[in-house]
């Protein structure tokens, strides 16, 4: 039975994808261009030049890891954890490590950064899913079917931690504990790992007090407004002053120097205010529609290791979400997360389309299983 290459492919996936991906494009250049004219070397297309580098690389890789088999990905996974952890090692070094902003969390590679957190976040999920898809005999015993993955789980944190950046960190946590979830772990093996998450998070938060600081002044940020308060307050700003339909794309205030990072992390709110309410919700409408047919294709997936990979993708999308639009709105603190296929950043983008691409594979798969069972009962119909 030979398939068609048009119906095989999880178009809605595919089309959501690069529509909101070209949306984040056209929004970078918006929210950016004037970043770019107060450089040193006036260019109000520094940043977008850039980005549409990364996206085209991006795009060149979704075709190829779209088509290639994600069961590879098994094989794979010691090759991916050490070149995950070893680009880890790298950033740290000062010749080659390169700081932005206190935080020493990229690596230059001639005209662009590269942030290897990004891939370390994928070859994690790969990384679990393969291990815990083959302890599914014995994933109710904490020593021999839980812990030992989380030993390499606990050693890329604290390597994270120590770029600092512990929103990536804090994420990566999560999405463990929901992989750990669903392989069937026991409740009282969650609830556990769950309290010692949580001591992490508290224990690294309060080790610094510019940590302290974030985590209290989202609360009330008019406390401290021309410090710790100030980039929340003129995200209010933004987003009050945008309402239900913009002010007009290019036509934002407060990304002309009064919204810190308007262009990365706080994108949304240039959103808001230049595209309105309307603005919002496609881009939340976009999101929601991967990550429910995310959802769908785990769900779906027969073999463990392509359903836990999927669930992983999904959730660590859906948790970057999560931290970027809570620090936003003011209801969480400020992690420095990007919102995923918006914000700027090469990595990020290049990354998150590559996992992406990863899940439409499996979605592919799942297709096209689904049409060898049809074709399968449909031939025994007509033979009996």
């Amino acid at each position: 039975m030979r398939y068609s290459f048009r119906k095989d492919n999880d178009w809605l996936l595919i089309i959501t994808t690069f529509l909101l991906a070209g949306f984040g494009l056209v929004m970078v250049f918006s929210a950016s261009y004037a970043l770019g004219i107060g450089q040193a070397t006036p260019n109000p297309y520094a940043f977008i030049q850039r980005q549409l580098l990364w996206f085209g690389l991006a795009v060149f890789a979704f075709i190829i890891v779209m088509h290639f088999p994600y069961r590879f990905y098994r094989k794979m996974s010691p090759f991916i954890i050490l070149l995950s952890v070893f680009s880890l090692f790298l950033v740290l070094l000062p010749v080659i490590g390169h700081d932005i902003n206190g935080a020493q969390r990229w690596i230059r590679v001639g005209p662009i950064n590269f942030q290897p957190s990004e891939l370390v976040k994928i070859g994690m999920i790969i990384y679990l899913a393969q291990v815990y898809s083959q302890k599914q005999a014995y994933i109710d015993q904490f020593v021999k079917g839980v812990m030992p993955p989380l030993v390499v789980v606990g050693f890329v944190f604290g390597l994270i931690m120590m770029q600092p950046d512990l929103g990536t960190a804090t994420s990566i946590l999560i999405v463990t504990f929901f992989l750990v979830f669903f392989s069937g772990a026991k409740w009282r093996h969650l609830i556990g790992l769950g309290i010692v998450g949580v001591t992490l998070f508290i224990v690294f938060a309060l080790s610094a007090p510019y940590r302290v600081k974030r985590l209290t002044s989202f609360q009330d940020p008019f406390a401290d407004p021309t410090d710790t308060g100030h980039q929340v307050i003129q995200s209010y700003i933004a987003l009050a002053h945008g309402g239900l339909s913009g002010t007009g794309l290019g036509q934002s205030v407060q990304k002309l120097f009064y919204l810190p990072e308007a262009h990365t992390d706080f994108i949304l709110a240039v959103v808001s205010e230049e595209l309105g309410l309307f603005g919002v919700l496609f881009v939340l409408g976009a999101h929601s529609i991967i990550l429910v047919r995310g959802v769908m294709i785990g769900s779906r997936c027969k073999s463990p290791f392509g359903s836990l990979l999927a669930f992983g993708i999904v959730f660590q999308i859906a948790v970057q979400i999560i931290f970027n639009i809570g620090a936003v709105t003011g209801m969480l603190p400020i992690t420095g997360i990007t919102l995923p296929l918006v914000s700027n950043g090469g990595s990020s983008l290049f990354f998150t389309l590559v996992s992406l691409a990863i899940l439409a594979n499996i979605s592919r798969n799942n297709i096209r299983q689904k049409r060898l069972k049809e074709h399968k009962e449909e031939t025994q119909l007509s033979a009996s």
